[in-house]
């Protein structure tokens, strides 16, 4: 029976989560913070069998991070087929973690070993590897900088040269600091991140750390319909040129395109 029902438990934490966010803008402000619902507007295939933990798209192609000892994997996805035109396993000794493309390099974090993977985005090619301090989590850039989490509140700028701390970003909803930020993304000079066992995504201002808003993604795919509660969201990839934005989750067997609704 607790196997069945695990979800009922995890949507009415989730329902509790959401009410929480909304009823929590900052008391020295106004100002209410926006939920947002996501729409789906495209489905594409997904691997079910990648633990997703970073998600990069261009055009037609995703790039894609994915997770657990002895199955990490850096991919090259054709979006509309779903089919692997790429891939670089990682030794069994690292936990893959987030992505980013930064100029014609891809950067992957690990979990625990505090070693970032630099790639050649072409080709895959290996390139070396960076050392930073802590866990990595979630990863992304804004073309001068990486941002990183650590499964904190807080997101560490780097200098992508040396993979040194240049600034710590404490991210807050009015006073109440989020915890478990994950994976990250840039979006229109907002960092958008996953909320670990969250079905919502925080809108953050790089500059403050302030949550500017939420993202509903809870009726992408339910709770209800996910095997176990692995299955969480993790991944956002946003194309500029495009504007298109797209979502997945560990296990997940679909990628999705979103909206968000006024």
């Amino acid at each position: 029976m607790l196997n069945r029902n695990w979800w009922i438990a995890a949507a009415l934490i989730g329902a509790v989560s959401l009410a929480i966010v909304a009823g929590n803008a900052s008391p020295e402000s106004s100002e209410s913070v926006l939920t947002q619902k996501a729409q789906v507007v495209a489905v594409f295939p997904h691997d079910p069998q990648s633990f997703s933990q970073g998600l990069v798209v261009e055009g037609e192609t995703i790039y894609e991070g994915t997770g657990k000892y002895g199955a990490s994997a850096l991919r090259k996805i054709d979006l509309t087929s779903g089919t692997v035109i790429g891939e670089v396993p990682l030794d069994q000794q690292f936990f893959g973690e987030g992505i980013t493309i930064f100029g014609n390099r891809i950067y992957q974090l690990t979990w625990k070993e505090r070693a970032c993977l630099v790639y050649e985005k072409e080709t895959l090619k290996f390139l070396g590897t960076y050392q930073y301090a802590g866990e990595g989590w979630g990863l992304t850039d804004d073309e001068k900088y990486l941002y990183m989490s650590d499964g904190s509140s807080t997101l560490q700028v780097l200098d992508p040269r040396t993979m040194k701390v240049v600034k710590r970003l404490p991210v807050k909803d009015g006073r109440r600091r989020i915890e478990k930020l994950n994976e990250l993304e840039f979006v229109d000079g907002e960092i958008y991140a996953n909320i670990w066992y969250a079905d919502e995504i925080a809108r953050i201002d790089p500059k403050t750390g302030k949550v500017l808003g939420w993202i509903d993604c809870s009726s992408i795919f339910p709770i209800r319909d996910r095997p176990d509660r692995e299955h969480v969201l993790n991944g956002i990839a946003y194309d500029p040129e495009t504007k298109r934005l797209f979502v997945t989750g560990k296990y997940w067997p679909k990628l999705y395109e979103i909206k968000v609704k006024p």
